[in-house]
């Protein structure tokens, strides 16, 4: 894949060492003076659901501008131009799907987990058992995704060489994750990304400024600088079809990757419990809109930089780093600002990294207390409202463990796959069931299981036999070819499939509960009953 042995040249891995570190023990007491007041299952998994919607808003995108989202769509628009700049495109309109469509609706019907809106109108045991699952299975890709993401982000900038120093790395990003959910459950956590999406999104805007500034402020003059460094056809970069129009298929993969990110979002676990973070629905509508307001300005701020990184470094410098196109931000900060500035983007994304693993953990070690060990297992009965917690926090401890191991065995792994897996599951085995639970009356227990496990099942074996795992030089396994499906995402088949089931299911079935869906309706329009249910 890439040589991890090297760093950047003229890196400072002590600086970086210790300006990560500063970020740790601040965060770690922010942590421990949250976790004070931590003693209700609502504390834990909600943050006592005391945080107003901007505050919310700002943690949301700290949970949502991943490594991925600085490092990957800065180098992407560096290397490919105009094609790079359609995922940010992409991950910012499928907010707008959960502005409209989600945000206020699940914050009105649910208490703690997707399970809670499913298991409304629905038989609890399986309902509940087939959303822990598909929450588990999102946030178990994503996070494999996010660990692996660390040991490349920190062989790249903290010149950590060979197997064993990227295992240890690893493991040390697990610990600190595991210590924050473990002591400040979801007030902690929230906190550790409002931290960190104040820092990305201050560090990306200097940046910005700079490279701007270097312009004279004249965005067609840094346009043609990026055209003049890349040498002859340059202009490549700023039309359409440089990564997606080279044949038909990589158009219609290109359409897949982009209904799985727009539907994706408003179907991943930890970007809904964010919801019930919050006192009201009207606080979760307007946490969304700065969300939106945030990620879209970030979002702008990397087209320049991955022009900025073009222009300024050149494409075939970044190609050539190791770490190939997630080496663009670093390279362009250290050209700006030496190693200082190498110093603070390095720790931004490695910080970026513990926020958003810290909410999946959290997210998932929720989902399994809640809905399998309080409501499928205890029927209910749960001896004391601390001991759903204890269950949470033992989980959270097995989930790290795992993402740790799991991170080890995929570091040198392409882990775009993962990721796109994640969004694909989320769109696929998620948003069909949330959306037909909220607006389709005849909708039932059984529709509900057949596009949950359906949509799950569909969208892993696709990606299984797709070429992002096998049959190309950039695949997980590039010497086996077990591909027979031809689309690196499988979101244009799998979602559509999904929608399908979910209503076959329902149709084939009996099962209506009339006046439960009206109770339902009611609440999630008017939240009338929503705010008794809060302080449980």
């Amino acid at each position: 894949m890439m040589n991890l042995a090297q760093g950047i040249e003229g890196d400072n891995p002590v600086l970086n060492m210790t300006i990560f570190g500063l970020f740790v023990a601040i965060t770690l007491i922010v942590v421990l003076r949250a976790s004070r007041n931590t003693k209700t299952a609502a504390d834990y998994y909600a943050g006592g659901r005391a945080f107003s919607g901007p505050q919310n808003g700002i943690a949301i995108s700290g949970d949502y501008l991943s490594a991925a989202s600085f490092l990957g769509i800065a180098g992407a628009i560096a290397v490919y131009g105009y094609d790079g700049f359609l995922y940010s495109v992409g991950f910012l309109v499928a907010w707008l799907v959960a502005l409209l469509l989600v945000a206020e609706l699940l914050r009105n019907t649910g208490k703690f987990t997707m399970g809670d809106v499913l298991a409304f109108r629905m038989r609890q045991g399986p309902v509940r058992a087939a959303a822990a699952t598909s929450t588990m299975a999102v946030s178990f890709f994503y996070l494999l995704a996010q660990m692996a993401g660390a040991g490349i982000l920190v062989s790249l900038l903290l010149g950590v060489s060979g197997d064993l120093g990227q295992s240890l790395v690893i493991s040390i990003v697990g610990v600190v994750m595991i210590i924050y959910v473990l002591v400040g459950g979801m007030k902690g956590t929230t906190w550790v990304q409002i931290i960190k999406a104040v820092l990305l999104i201050s560090g990306a805007a200097a940046m910005t400024v700079w490279v701007m500034g270097r312009y004279g402020f004249n965005i067609s003059a840094l346009l043609q600088g990026a055209v003049d460094k890349a040498g002859p056809g340059g202009e490549a970069l700023l039309n359409p079809g440089a990564k997606y129009g080279i044949s038909d298929m990589s158009k219609l993969d290109f359409l897949s990757l982009g209904l799985a990110l727009v539907l994706g979002t408003a179907g991943l676990p930890h970007v809904l419990m964010r919801f019930y973070t919050v006192p009201t629905a009207k606080e979760a509508r307007r946490s969304v809109v700065w969300a939106i307001a945030l990620i879209g300005l970030f979002y702008l701020f990397t087209l320049v930089l991955g022009y900025g990184a073009g222009a300024i470094v050149g494409k075939d410098v970044i190609e050539a780093a190791p770490g190939g196109e997630n080496a663009a931000a670093p390279l362009l900060a250290q050209a700006l600002g030496g190693p200082v500035l190498l110093g603070f983007i390095a720790a931004v994304a490695f910080a970026t990294i513990l926020a958003v693993v810290a909410g999946l953990t959290i997210t998932a070690s929720a989902s399994f207390a809640h809905d399998i060990y309080a409501n499928v297992i205890k029927k209910g009965k749960v001896d004391g409202k601390l001991s759903e917690v204890k269950v949470a926090r033992i989980t959270a401890v097995v989930i790290g463990l795992v993402a740790i191991v799991g991170g080890i065995l995929a570091k040198n792994q392409n882990v775009a796959f993962l990721v796109a897996l994640a969004f694909a599951v989320a769109a696929s085995a998620n948003l069909p069931t949330i959306l037909y639970s909220l607006f389709w009356k005849r909708f039932n227990t059984s529709g509900a299981l057949w596009s949950i496990y359906g949509g799950l099942s569909i969208t892993i074996v696709l990606i299984v036999f797709s070429p992002a795992v096998s049959g190309g030089e950039k695949s997980m396994f590039p010497d086996a070819d077990f591909q027979w499906f031809p689309l690196s995402n499988p979101g244009l088949v799998s979602i559509p499939l999904s929608f399908f089931l979910g209503w076959l299911g329902t149709v084939l079935s009996k099962e209506h509960n009339q006046d439960k869906y009206a109770e339902m309706e009611v609440r999630s329009l008017t939240g009338a009953g929503a705010e008794k249910a809060s302080v449980h």
